[in-house]
């Protein structure tokens, strides 16, 4: 991958919004309910691939905020890199908008990544790591999945639609 100023402008745009919208939002984003509406911020890397890198330091810095510590800090954001490459991974080669099928496979990705690590690490600020990790997991799933299917997936259908959008992610290619 090429990095010209401009991609790393926008992933740096893209980490500042995340972790912008997550502390704005930070009675829901944070705690044992996380419904992340900045989550839905994902989807970019399968447009521009780079945003991923821009999402991973935007969750590092969001989860300073958060009550987890440094668990959260290390983990929850590598949770989101890891999604994050994969969504651009499985998007690469692909026209846009995407086919029905891969866009949700594609915003399944941040649910299979941080329903286990951040459902581990908040099962481990318990106590009772072994008792806590199956609800836990399941709740942080489920809580993904629903920022991914209701915010991030209409969105990875309808930007395309957008000529500005298209003209955005063709000065970044």
């Amino acid at each position: 991958m090429k990095i010209s100023t401009r991609t790393l402008a926008s992933a740096a745009v893209v980490g500042a919004a995340y972790a912008a919208l997550t502390v704005l939002l930070a009675p829901i984003s944070f705690g044992l309910v996380q419904f992340r509406v900045s989550e839905a911020l994902c989807i970019l890397p399968a447009f521009v691939p780079c945003t991923a890198w821009g999402l991973w330091a935007g969750c590092a810095i969001a989860n300073f905020a958060g009550g987890y510590g440094l668990p959260d800090i290390v983990f929850g954001s590598l949770a989101t890199l890891g999604a994050s490459l994969c969504m651009a991974r499985l998007a690469k080669g692909h026209g846009q908008p995407l086919g029905l099928g891969r866009a949700i496979a594609v915003c399944f990705m941040p649910v299979a990544w941080n329903g286990p690590i951040v459902g581990a690490v908040i099962a481990y600020s318990t106590g009772a790591f072994w008792a806590a990790l199956p609800l836990n997991t399941l709740q942080i799933a489920g809580e993904e999945a629903l920022v991914m299917y209701i915010l991030g997936l209409p969105l990875l259908k309808l930007l395309p639609r957008s000529a500005a959008f298209r003209r955005a992610v063709a000065e970044l290619s």
